[in-house]
């Protein structure tokens, strides 16, 4: 089944334009499915087999959000071998994803991402770079790794827009904002001469090495300025993404728009986000309402 998983992960990348992570992890899921299935053929592979693995997983403690995207994974796999002849059924057909306990998002309040925002590591040009990248990040709600490989090109602050390539390859304008846009102007003009040196790049954001970031040393600023800042939630990079969907819809902002801003294909994806905001209005009433 190798030669078939090698086929697939190269039409992911190449036909589908899927992005190098998304591949990586399909890669993860689809090799331990190939380990459990032995040496098989796609023709002989039943419903049985992947009901199967999918027991093994649960037997392992594996959650069952992480078991439903491995089934999403078999699923594709077994479309794709169906669809270009290597056999004649598909054994995912009749399987029903893992049902589990729905977890909303991590989202920090308004004070917290102010505070985050507010807080202060250096004095020099790292810690104007690190606060233009976090004004960005909460300003546009741009995954991580949209914001690491964010091109100066693609940055136009007179008209307060940036353009970013997202998941499989699509394009998108997202609006920056007064302070995301004073943050960046300011460490485009002090800071990333300096972090450049003497050599050359098209990224916005530099290390101290003068090349490109990595998504896990963003990952680590992120923690760092947060335990500085007092906030107690658990953060990570998406918190900030989190943070910023929720915010646009507990003010007003229409679902349509935010789908739009933070690139998801369905809509579906969206709608976690007034889940959130409902659950929120409730601890909010539960907290200050006299019969709370």
């Amino acid at each position: 089944m190798d030669r078939y998983l090698d086929l697939f992960l190269n039409y992911l990348l190449v036909e589908k334009g899927a992005a190098a992570n998304t591949v990586a992890a399909y890669s993860r899921d689809l090799n331990r499915y190939l380990l459990f299935l032995g040496e098989r053929e796609p023709g002989d592979i039943r419903a049985s087999d992947v009901t199967g693995f999918l027991a093994k997983l649960k037997g392992e403690g594996i959650s069952p959000r992480s078991r439903a995207r491995a089934l999403s994974a078999m699923r594709m796999l077994h479309r794709f071998l169906l669809r270009e002849g290597y056999c004649e059924l598909n054994p995912t057909a009749i399987v029903e994803a893992p049902k589990g306990v729905c977890k909303l998002p991590a989202v920090l309040s308004g004070r917290e991402v102010e505070a985050l925002l507010n807080s202060t590591l250096d004095t020099g040009v790292q810690e104007l770079r690190d606060k233009a990248m976090l004004e960005l990040l909460y300003a546009t709600g741009l995954r991580v790794s949209e914001l690491v490989g964010l091109k100066l090109g693609e940055v136009n602050l007179s008209a307060g827009y940036l353009m970013t390539i997202g998941k499989g390859d699509k394009e998108r304008l997202v609006p920056m904002g007064e302070s995301a846009c004073r943050a960046t102007e300011l460490y485009l003009q002090k800071a990333r001469g300096e972090l450049l040196k003497e050599k050359s790049s098209p990224l916005l954001f530099l290390s101290r090495l003068g090349c490109g970031m990595s998504r896990q040393a963003f990952w680590n600023i992120i923690k760092k300025r947060a335990l500085q800042a007092g906030v107690r939630t658990s953060i990570s990079p998406h918190t900030l993404r989190h943070s910023f969907a929720t915010h646009l819809l507990e003010n007003g902002a229409d679902l349509r728009s935010v789908q739009i801003m933070l690139g998801h294909a369905d809509l579906s994806s969206t709608q976690i986000y007034t889940h959130v905001t409902r659950e929120r209005m409730k601890k909010l009433h539960a907290e200050f309402h006299p019969r709370g």
